[in-house]
Order: structure tokens, then C-alpha cells, then sequence
């Protein structure tokens, strides 16, 4: 039909993508803008286009990564783009770069303008006003992606073919990104009027923005717009100019603030929302976690403002392919985990918090023996170099498609984070914490299960708890990287990291006392989706005479073995069931050490004993210098003294990408009127 191939042509005829075969299509004429915008209801199946590809892999693939949190986890060695771009090592010519997101948003904000341009022309209602707002807060979306990553960019506010001056056409310059921020800001706030509060939409689910989706995107807008954020001088682009700060206007600055605070309030105070809440037996993290992987909107809604699509044959993505414990063989197939949590980030929870074992999972799934069908599977315990992503985990999911296509919405916005926002503006405003901050703050950490913790009464130490507790809440969800950066401390925060991870290897400063050894309970892997299982019964050992009959592991399952264990659990208060079977794991070593290896052995694993289905870059790496043979492992350390995570991080250079140019398709070949940042 006309409409689909104008949907098409509408997103792709912009200069910035080079595929001949996009250019080789026809242009949308007047006469599909006519097809296409004729009533409302064809209008809003084009609006609802405009939501697909708003978040490509990129964001969660890459820019999830970096923060403190997650790690890369790559096959082979560190010299892969992934593992580069994730400690801060760019290269525009390689290119080793975010390379996709360009040309996708500038797809979705073409898209976009003509959506906005045609939608303004019909008669005005509420529904006509509704889909407008949801366009102009998806053209603001792009345009705040594009700025996190790239800072200041091409401006497009009118569809390709209303631009009289073909050269500004093909080939447009950067824009101070304070004016596009102050662009969209306008445009959400517009978009708040228009669309109503969620009960009023009609939506059966919050995959399309109501307006507490456009009044949480105007406050993160807001507050990236009023936050630091690398800059220079554009006329210039000398490098001595980068430096990491606000915007100048302090007045503006401040302005928005207000407009971050008040849209927070705004859908505080409307009542409509709250936090998922737990019961007898689940945490109310993970409830809203394992109800968003089952697609249990009814659950998950009143927290969930709003989330991207990603259902069907179609229109899906390899979210979630990426981020979870690791698979292989079984019901879930053999599906390799890329990512990791650092563990400096998994003990850095409070021993209250229900959080950690939600984001962080300490097993992998993998067979006992060879994998046949009649093989048993296990959620095997981890080192501290292969501590999981867990929000996503496979067991947890609707059965899929297909390995590739896990039917995972992308989570976009939550309540938790229009609460800590509304904290932060409310901190910034005061040159304090309020009474109202301190209780969005607390309202977070009671789900959690920390509400007992003390809430720092000055302004510096309480954005300092709130940039924890965003860590300790939004572990994967792909916006931590910029927000350290707009908060005004990623390279506080990178060289915390660095440091800890080298304590931890240590064991000294706050890791002084973490245990070496870990007892698991061996459990079997129901093989299920739609399993609840969380997280596997641990104890850890630091007694020496415990430790010494530990080291006696035989390799093979051994009765006698097996009753020694039991003595040292006794001795711990955890009472052995018949049957119940428990093995020794050293949480400094590799997780294929020979030592571990000959533990899992104790309790029936063959072939299985030495891999997991993991990018082998770090799990396959020790954690502890000593265990190290004295000296740190290569990825927190390098025998030079050189930092082996976040080694190419450099302060008020790497806040930023490069635009690639290495070839067509890339904005530096096909813009010559394009800058490059600085330094590259």
C-alpha cells in the first residue's frame, strides 16, 4: 500500500544514509502526504511507525557499558571495538565508535518533521493534539540521543524537501547544542499538554508515551540540557577549548531545573503511578523485573512510563541477546553473554538491598556433562570475574521467537527514575536536600529494602547518594554512562573504579574482608521460561581450618567429600537435605582455574567443568594479584602500572564520541561540512 512505502521513504530520505539502494527508491510525493495524512487515524498509524529503531544496539550493546557497572565480555582479545569503546578507547578512522546511531536518529527525526509539519496543518483536537505531542516528544527523544553521544549536531526541524537551500540540505553544520535543547524543551513542554495522563490515552500498555512519559522525558531533557557536558568552541574547534561544564547562562541553568522539577511533581502529585511492590516470597524489585520479561504489563504499568516495543516476527530487537547470565545448549539455546557486572558494583550493595541479586546473577547456565538432550543443566556458580547481568535474564522471558528475538520491550522510563530526578532538581533548587526530595530518595531505597539507610543532609553528599543509588537501580538499563557525565562525575566516578577494582585485587581498604572462597549449593536449571529462580544459596568461608579441608576437593563426586562440607555448613547455621549436594568455588581465581574446575567435579560435572557461555576476555581471568602470581590481571592492571580497565579514559576528551569516517555511510565522508570533535 502507498502509506507503507511513504513510511519507509519518509524515514530513509535524509543525506546522512549513503545506501544506494535507500536512494535508489522514490521520494514520498504530495500525493502520499495526502494518502498518509487524509484523517486522524491513518496520521496515527504513521506516528506509530515513527517508534521503530528509536533505540538501536548501540545504546545498550556499547553505551551500556563504562559506567562503573557494566563491562564488556568479548571472545578472543581486548583489541575489539566493543571492548575499546567500553574503557574509552576511540578511534574515528577504525572506526571504533558508535557508527549506527547517527543515521538512525536522523531516520527517526526526518520521519518525525514530516509527521509534525503534516499532523499541524489538520483541524485541531484533542486526538490530533494528542498524536502531534507524541511526535514532537519522539523528535526530542532522537535529538537528546544524538546529544548525549555526539554533543553538537545538525539541526533539522522541517521534513528534507521544505529546504530551499539544497547545500544546508545535503550537507548541514553542527548547532550549539544549548539551542536544540532549548528547541525540544519547548517541544515537550507543548507535548505535555497535549497528551493525556496514561488512564485517559487508551493505550493497553505504556509502549506509546502518555503524558507521564513526556513530562519524565521533559525532566531527564531538562536536566541533561542544565548539566555539564563536554564542550568547545565551535567557531574555532580548537582542542585546548574542551573542558567538561554547564552551559554559561546561569539563569537558564536554573530555569530548567525548575522545568525538570516541576514535571516530576506534576506526575507525583497526578497520583497514578508507584513503585511495584513486593509479598511474602518476592521483592518488589523482582517482581517488576520477572513481570517485564513475562510481558505482564498489568503488573509492571504503574511503573513502567514507558517502554519500546519489541514483539513479533518484525519488529524486534537482539535486546536482551547481550545482557543476561549465559546460556548453552538446552531449552534456551546456546546464546553467549557480552556483557558483565564488575565486582567492585556486585559488593557494593548493602547486605539489605533485594537489588543486587536481581541485577547481578552469580551463575550461568550450563550442561554437566556433554549436552545431549538427556544431560542435566546447571546454574553454576561464579567467580568475581563473571558476576551476570540479571534484569534480563533468559529463564525469566516468554518463550521466543526465535535466539535472537526475545520479545523484550527496551525499558525507556521508569517511576524510580522520575523519583530520583525529582530528588536531584529539588537538591539543586534548595542547595539541599527537601523534605519532598528526601522522600523520593526513601521511597526508592524502601523498595529496595534499604529505607533504613541515613540520607545525607548536605547538597554535595546527597547528589553523591543519588549517583549511587541511580547505579544501584538502573544496573543495564543504558543511560548511566551519560548520566555520570551530565551529573559532573565520570571521571570521579572512572578513577573510583579503577581504584577499587585494584583494592579488591588486593583485598584491602573496603575489601579488606571479603572472603576468598564461596560454598554453592549445586541446583539444577528448571529449564523453564517463565522460571522464578533468582539467585543460588552461597556461604562464605574465611576460617582457615574450614578453608584447609575445602582445598582437599577430590575431583569427582565423593560421598566423604560431600559430608565434610556438610560439617562446615552445620557450623554456619544451614541444615543439608538429603540429596543436597554443595562445592567449593575460589572467587579470586578464573572461573576455569584448575581448582574450580576440580570443585564442580565434586558434584557430577564432566565436560561441562571448565566453560560457560560467556565472552572469554575476562571470565577466564583471575581477579586476585595473588592469585595472579603477584601481580594485577591484565584487565585491571598492565605490568607497565597502566590502568586495564578504562584505559582510555582521558578527562575532558572522552566524554564524547568521534563522528566515524572511514567510509560511505559515515558522517565525516558524507558531510564534508561537518566538524570533527576535537582531538580526532
Amino acid at each position: 500500500m502507498k502509506k507503507y512505502k511513504f513510511i519507509i521513504t519518509a524515514a530513509l530520505m535524509t543525506s546522512l544514509v549513503s545506501c544506494q539502494d535507500w536512494l535508489s527508491m522514490d521520494p514520498y510525493t504530495s500525493d502520499d502526504t495526502q494518502t498518509v495524512f487524509e484523517n486522524e487515524t491513518k496520521a496515527e498509524i504513521f506516528v506509530e511507525g515513527c517508534y521503530r529503531g528509536l533505540i538501536n544496539s548501540d545504546f545498550y550493546y556499547q553505551m551500556g557499558e563504562g559506567d562503573g557497572v557494566t563491562h564488556a565480555s568479548e571472545d578472543g582479545g581486548t583489541n575489539n571495538s566493543k571492548y575499546n569503546i567500553c574503557n574509552y578507547l576511540y578511534d574515528a578512522k577504525t572506526p571504533i565508535t558508535l557508527t549506527g546511531v547517527y543515521n538512525e536518529q536522523y531516520g527517526a527525526i526526518e520521519q518525525t518533521n514530516i509527521a509534525i509539519k503534516e499532523i499541524s496543518k489538520m483541524p485541531e483536537t484533542k486526538k490530533r493534539n494528542q498524536i502531534l505531542g507524541e511526535a514532537l516528544s519522539l523528535r526530542a527523544f532522537s535529538y537528546l540521543n544524538l546529544i548525549r553521544v555526539y554533543g553538537d549536531v545538525p539541526a533539522r526541524w522541517v521534513p528534507m524537501e521544505d529546504i530551499t537551500d539544497k547545500n544546508e540540505a545535503l550537507y548541514p553544520k553542527r548547532v550549539s547544542r544549548d539551542t536544540i535543547y532549548d528547541h525540544i524543551v519547548a517541544d515537550l513542554q507543548k507535548a505535555v499538554d497535549y497528551i493525556p495522563w496514561y488512564a485517559e490515552c487508551g493505550y493497553p500498555t505504556p509502549e506509546r508515551i502518555s503524558k507521564q512519559a513526556a513530562n519524565a522525558l521533559l525532566a531527564r531533557t531538562a536536566l541533561y540540557a542544565a548539566g555539564y557536558s563536554l564542550r568547545w568552541n565551535l567557531e574555532t574547534n580548537d582542542e585546548s577549548t574542551l573542558k567538561v561544564e554547564r552551559r554559561p547562562d546561569n539563569a537558564r541553568v536554573l530555569a530548567l531545573y525548575q522545568i525538570a522539577d516541576k514535571a516530576c511533581k506534576d506526575v507525583i502529585d497526578h497520583g497514578a503511578n508507584s513503585l511495584v511492590q513486593g509479598d511474602a516470597t518476592t521483592s518488589g524489585f523482582q517482581k517488576l523485573w520477572y513481570n517485564h520479561c513475562q510481558r505482564n504489563f498489568s503488573t509492571t504499568n504503574p511503573e513502567m512510563l514507558w517502554e519500546l516495543a519489541q514483539y513479533g516476527a518484525t519488529t524486534n530487537s537482539d535486546f536482551g541477546v547481550l545482557c543476561h547470565p549465559g546460556s548453552r545448549g538446552g531449552v534456551f539455546g546456546s546464546r553467549k553473554a557480552m556483557q558483565f557486572n564488575l565486582p567492585t558494583y556486585y559488593l557494593s550493595f548493602d547486605k539489605n538491598d533485594t537489588r543486587r541479586d536481581v541485577s547481578c546473577t552469580s551463575y550461568s547456565i550450563y550442561f554437566l556433562n556433554k549436552g545431549a538432550d538427556t544431560d542435566t543443566w546447571i546454574d553454576t556458580g561464579t567467580t568475581f570475574s563473571s558476576i551476570m547481568c540479571g534484569k534480563f535474564r533468559l529463564s525469566w522471558c516468554v518463550e521466543p521467537i526465535e535466539a535472537a528475538k526475545r520479545n523484550l520491550d527496551i525499558p525507556v522510563l521508569r517511576y524510580a527514575d522520575l523519583l530520583l530526578m525529582y530528588a536531584e532538581a529539588e537538591n539543586y533548587l534548595h542547595n539541599g536536600p527537601t523534605t519532598e526530595g528526601i522522600a523520593a530518595l526513601k521511597n526508592v531505597r524502601d523498595r529496595a529494602g534499604i529505607g533504613a539507610m541515613a540520607i545525607p543532609s548536605t547538597q554535595s553528599e546527597f547528589d553523591d547518594a543519588l549517583a549511587q543509588e541511580r547505579k544501584w537501580e538502573f544496573c543495564n538499563e543504558f543511560m548511566l554512562r551519560t548520566d555520570l557525565i551530565r551529573m559532573g562525575r565520570l571521571a570521579k566516578e572512572i578513577k573510583a573504579t579503577q581504584q577499587a577494582m585494584k583494592d579488591l585485587s588486593d583485598r584491602k581498604g573496603d575489601y579488606a574482608n571479603v572472603a576468598t572462597y564461596r560454598l554453592y549449593q549445586y541446583h539444577v536449571d528448571a529449564q523453564a521460561y517463565g522460571d522464578k529462580f533468582l539467585a543460588l544459596k552461597y556461604v562464605d568461608i574465611t576460617d582457615p581450618a574450614e578453608i584447609t579441608i575445602i582445598k582437599t576437593a577430590p575431583g569427582k563426586l565423593d560421598a566423604a567429600y560431600q559430608a565434610k562440607l556438610a560439617k562446615i555448613l552445620a557450623a554456619h547455621g544451614v541444615t543439608i537435605q538429603d540429596g543436597e549436594m554443595w562445592y567449593p568455588i575460589n572467587m579470586f581465581e578464573a572461573y576455569n582455574s584448575s581448582f574450580n574446575v576440580k570443585s564442580r567435579k565434586t558434584v557430577g560435572f564432566t565436560n561441562g567443568a571448565s566453560s560457560i557461555q560467556v565472552g572469554s576476555i575476562i571470565y577466564t581471568k583471575p581477579t586476585g594479584s595473588v592469585e595472579n602470581g603477584g601481580t594485577y590481571p591484565t584487565w585491571i592492571s598492565t605490568a607497565d602500572g597502566s590502568d586495564g580497565i578504562y584505559y582510555g579514559y582521558r578527562e575532558n576528551h572522552c566524554e564524547l564520541f568521534p563522528f566515524a569516517n572511514k567510509s560511505a555511510g559515515h558522517p565525516m565522508i558524507d558531510n564534508p561540512n561537518l566538524t570533527q570533535l576535537p582531538g580526532y
